[in-house]
């Protein structure tokens, strides 16, 4: 089972709600992480939606950034105000050196929540002792532990359950400007290919988006969409189309004509068919730029597509 890790920002959530209506069949192959950085109206809908289409998903209650940081009451209420009685979901508790501190209010708080929910996600973003793996084993009903393996020793997995163990990784290689990634081309993952012989029941990542959480806009310079594609060695990797006149922050819509250009040209070439690069060709087509947003939108929606229908 894959887990895609997003931030409950706007475009990201689109990216999840648009999704799942599409892929009826491969629905119990993803159940996708959602930290919630805001009490929007996207939330909202997006978990309806969800809902709608009976997906199994995740909400962080303990977000560790944006306006919810600190805040998980608003969580549990949107929960309680747009789920009703939907209980094909686990709220997931980020584990670190914070919370990890804080079991003997955190347990209390999730065992007195008057929600329909499957179970408890633990998301290991440090180790913690073998007491406290026992005490929320205990006192939780723990579906599954994610174990982030940047964040964690190799061997830690060990500590959970076989039928729990999820493996979560930042697989995306940032780098600090878009035209930093002018004709490049980066490795992603195969977890795809090996996560169950190595011992996990799913695997998770950041998609092409990163674990890096910013939520200041600014105006690039240059555009970069970033696409994910399986190789002739069945590794994913992320092709970067980025324009050409990057001078300025001007014509933001002439520099994505530029970089989607490169992007269509190449996905003619490689004979390349999801969805979102289906959407990618009707908008070169129309000479329509839809905003920085949407290009986000159909790199999640793509690199999504691309893992569930090849495991």
């Amino acid at each position: 089972m894959y887990f895609p890790y997003v931030r409950g920002k706007q475009f990201e959530l689109i990216a999840l709600r648009d999704l799942c209506g599409l892929f009826p069949n491969d629905i119990l192959k993803t159940s996708p992480v959602i930290e919630p950085v805001k009490s929007s109206s996207t939330l909202k809908s997006s978990l309806k939606e969800l809902a709608s289409k009976n997906v199994n998903f995740n909400v962080v209650i303990n977000p560790r950034v944006g306006d919810l940081k600190n805040n998980r009451q608003v969580i549990i209420d949107v929960l309680t105000e747009n789920l009703n009685h939907y209980k094909n979901y686990q709220l997931a508790v980020i584990i670190d050196a914070f919370s990890s501190r804080q079991l003997d209010t955190l347990i209390p708080f999730i065992e007195g929540l008057n929600l329909d929910y499957n179970g408890v996600t633990l998301i290991h973003n440090a180790e913690t002792t073998t007491e406290n793996i026992e005490l929320l084993s205990s006192s939780l009903n723990v579906v599954y532990n994610l174990i982030y393996f940047s964040k964690t020793s190799r061997r830690y997995y060990r500590e959970f359950e076989q039928n729990t163990r999820v493996s979560l990784d930042d697989y995306f290689k940032e780098l600090s400007k878009n035209a930093d990634y002018l004709d490049q081309e980066s490795s992603f993952s195969e977890e795809y290919r090996y996560y169950q012989e190595d011992g996990f029941v799913g695997f998770g990542d950041f998609i092409t988006i990163g674990d890096n959480y910013s939520d200041s806009g600014f105006l690039p310079r240059a555009v970069a969409i970033h696409l994910s594609y399986i190789d002739g060695t069945g590794k994913i990797k992320v092709k970067h189309f980025v324009s050409d006149s990057n001078g300025d922050t001007s014509d933001i819509g002439g520099k994505f004509a530029e970089a989607l250009d490169k992007l269509v040209a190449w996905c003619n070439q490689q004979n390349i068919h999801t969805r979102a690069v289906e959407i990618f060709r009707d908008l070169k087509q129309r000479g329509h730029f839809p905003g920085l947003g949407t290009l986000k939108k159909l790199s999640i929606m793509n690199h999504i597509e691309l893992v569930i229908t090849n495991i």
